[in-house]
């Protein structure tokens, strides 16, 4: 679900942002449903445990010191009344999701997952989206902290009408092509189809820079997604955005990842906006040699710029010429914007351009290698980063597991969607970052179970989070050893979970509805945990697509924006293998549109559909017809073709993730997002009983 820049993201999830959560913590007040539900915990008929009684009195003890008094001395009772219970539920104390741990800021930057972004100036799809400032100002103040600019030759500014004509044809002709207008005919949704169109042979040599036949102003770059008809911006307008945003809601270091499609020239006047606008920001080139990258505490309120080209060990190399040419080297697997390319074209992949030492020596801490294997010698250089697509770290991890492993828990290493993610679907990132990947870039324009993931990791902190200890290096960076593994990392838990769902308030509703009273909202509670081909190194069946988890419990229909759920029971028993800090309990309330005669109640999941890693948990109400599957972009969808032709479908309407080490026993409340990731005041009654062994 792509949605365009929420215009206040401070309110909305995504990854980082830490004000979001503090907000939604209090409840105003109880609906009818919700107050059925605590009545009877106040009168013993569905008692709190003595963990959380204990836990209620220490609030009462806190919040008022007359009750405290009163209780001095003498034994608890069991007994409390409704008035002590509702200030205790809808405070924070009762927000199922625990506070982060003080977050340890003094190891090395590789040792933290690291909140990021993918094509970070796109609002929409892959293809034809809109590029904005505003989408970099969005994902900062939501808490992010890795940033993508692609940035192109910049186009001279006409100075009259004739110039300016002549500048629009050279822009038609330079971002059509016919085989882009066919991929378009078949895929594009019909109500945004377009007319097919005649360009030249040339057309997607992309983009070459407009000179205008009379009086001109200079070009400066210009960021866009080449190969495409993604409309662009001004690559001094990106950088401005990111000076103002940057450390607005966190003053942890903000890494930018350039991808450079400019000539030398443009490179320059590169150089020159990012120096004068983010002046006091860059971080500067250290006097000694390193072996070890520096904390994230000791890179607050500084820009990293991560760009390719630099050839260094940890030393200074800013002594040759400003325009002395460095290769530039992508990814073996290409870079992202030739991946795209190469799926609407068979043109061979353009020559590389070459950086310029100026540009190059922006890249402190941060250099971009190729990727040509773990063991050749740039792979222990320690400011190196390997940026590979999600489909080359699959195939890393299926030919050198360990290896892979043990070079992330050292060294930094980013993953991206695939370019044939034309929609901006998501990834699955707990898997790249159970391989400890520290950047996986996700499109934040996007609502799906990659983004509700991100959400669950980051949530409520500032967009760096310290790795679970078996994911993090030593205090010097040794050399990787193939015994290594995501295997011994950690201890491998059993997980026994039992969640009861009794009532929820304000649920909002989906997306462009406005029928409350047609509303029957369920439950899905999904759980995300490591898989056995994850740590044996065998073939990953998603591919790394985000998907349903492999654990999925529903509850029955209700009613309602205010629904009463009657205390039915999720259960998961005996799930081995569990990794807390890396696993993830996602709860979404869905829509059931009924508009035909429902018989009975929802059946057993469908079973897994296709060879691509798509899955889902479609349900068959039966009705006096067939249910037809179909595939979407992400998951099987059931559709039902009714006898009055009328169709019966799931849209979400709310949601939450949290991740397992961070979810609290007891009589809970779960905050919600809606469909959209913006906080809402909807909120859910639980009851969690989490037992670890």
């Amino acid at each position: 679900m792509a949605a365009a820049c929420d215009p206040n993201p401070q309110l909305q999830a995504g990854g980082g942002q830490p004000t979001t959560h503090s907000a939604m913590s209090t409840i105003g007040n109880v609906s009818t449903s919700v107050l059925r539900h605590l009545k009877a915990i106040a009168d013993g008929t569905n008692p709190l445990d003595h963990e959380q009684l204990s836990e209620l009195y220490d609030f009462i003890s806190k919040s008022s010191q007359a009750e405290s008094e009163a209780l001095g001395g003498k034994q608890r009772s069991e007994q409390f009344d409704l008035h002590a219970l509702l200030g205790y539920m809808t405070s924070p104390e009762c927000n199922i999701m625990r506070p982060l741990r003080e977050n340890d800021l003094t190891y090395p930057i590789p040792s933290y997952f690291i909140s990021s972004s993918h094509n970070t100036y796109l609002t929409g799809n892959q293809l034809y989206g809109k590029a904005s400032t505003d989408a970099y100002s969005n994902v900062l103040l939501r808490g992010c902290r890795c940033i993508e600019i692609d940035v192109w030759d910049g186009e001279a500014k006409a100075s009259n009408s004739d110039d300016q004509e002549e500048k629009e044809k050279h822009d038609f002709t330079s971002h059509f092509h016919r085989s882009l207008s066919s991929h378009l005919s078949k895929h594009r949704p019909k109500e945004h189809a377009v007319p097919a169109v005649t360009v030249t042979d040339n057309a997607l040599k992309m983009p070459t820079p407009w000179i205008s036949t009379t009086a001109a102003i200079r070009a400066e770059p210009r960021v866009l997604h080449g190969h495409t008809m993604t409309k662009e911006v001004s690559f001094r307008a990106v950088c401005s955005a990111i000076r103002d945003s940057a450390f607005v809601v966190s003053d942890l270091p903000l890494i930018v990842s350039l991808e450079i499609h400019t000539s030398p020239e443009q490179q320059e006047i590169m150089v020159e906006i990012m120096k004068e606008l983010w002046t006091g920001l860059l971080v500067e080139e250290p006097s000694q040699n390193y072996t070890v990258l520096p904390s994230p505490a000791e890179l607050r309120g500084k820009i990293l710029v991560k760009v390719k080209g630099k050839s260094s060990n940890g030393t200074k190399s800013n002594s040759l010429p400003s325009l002395k040419h460095i290769r530039s080297a992508s990814s073996v697997s290409g870079s992202e914007d030739e991946e795209l390319g190469s799926v609407l074209t068979a043109e061979p992949k353009p020559k590389k351009k070459s950086i310029i030492q100026a540009l190059s020596a922006l890249g402190v801490y941060t250099n971009s290698y190729h990727f040509s294997g773990l063991s050749n010698p740039e792979a222990s250089i320690p400011s190196h980063v390997f940026s590979l697509s999600e489909r080359k770290v699959i195939e890393v991890h299926e030919s050198q597991g360990p290896t892979l492993f043990s070079h992330n828990r050292r060294y930094l290493m980013r993953a991206f969607p695939s370019g044939a993610r034309i929609s901006s679907s998501n990834l699955d990132p707990a898997f790249f970052w159970r391989k400890g990947v520290q950047m996986v870039a996700l499109n934040w324009q996007s609502w799906d179970s990659g983004m509700m993931l991100n959400e669950g990791m980051f949530g409520g902190g500032s967009g760096w989070v310290l790795k679970p200890e078996g994911y993090r290096g030593s205090a010097a960076n040794t050399a990787i050893s193939q015994y290594e593994s995501q295997s011994f990392a950690m201890p491998h838990k059993t997980l026994n979970l039992t969640i009861q769902v009794l009532a929820a308030q304000e649920v909002p509703l989906p997306i462009g509805d406005v029928r409350p009273a047609q509303f029957h909202p369920y439950v899905k509670c999904e759980l995300h945990v490591e898989k056995p081909e994850e740590r044996s190194g065998a073939p990953i069946a998603s591919g790394g697509r985000s998907q349903d988890g492999e654990y999925k419990r529903t509850t029955r229909p209700s009613k309602g924006t205010e629904p009463d759920f009657s205390g039915e029971t999720m259960q998961f028993v005996g799930i081995t293998e569990v990794v807390e800090e890396l696993s993830f309990v996602s709860l979404r309330v869905s829509f059931k549109v009924l508009l035909g005669p429902q018989v009975g109640l929802p059946s057993e999941p469908l079973r897994k559909v296709g060879s691509g890693g798509y899955s889902g948990d479609a349900y068959i109400y039966r009705f006096a017809a067939s249910a037809k599957t179909f595939m979407t972009d992400l998951c099987i969808v059931a559709r039902f073709k009714i006898q009055d032709d009328r169709l019966g479908k799931d849209d979400l309407a709310a949601w939450a993730c949290i991740r397992l080490d961070r979810l609290k026993d007891g009589f809970r409340f779960v905050h919600l997002f809606d469909a959209k990731g913006v906080e809402s005041r909807g909120v859910l009654l639980v009851k969690t009983t989490k037992r670890i062994t």
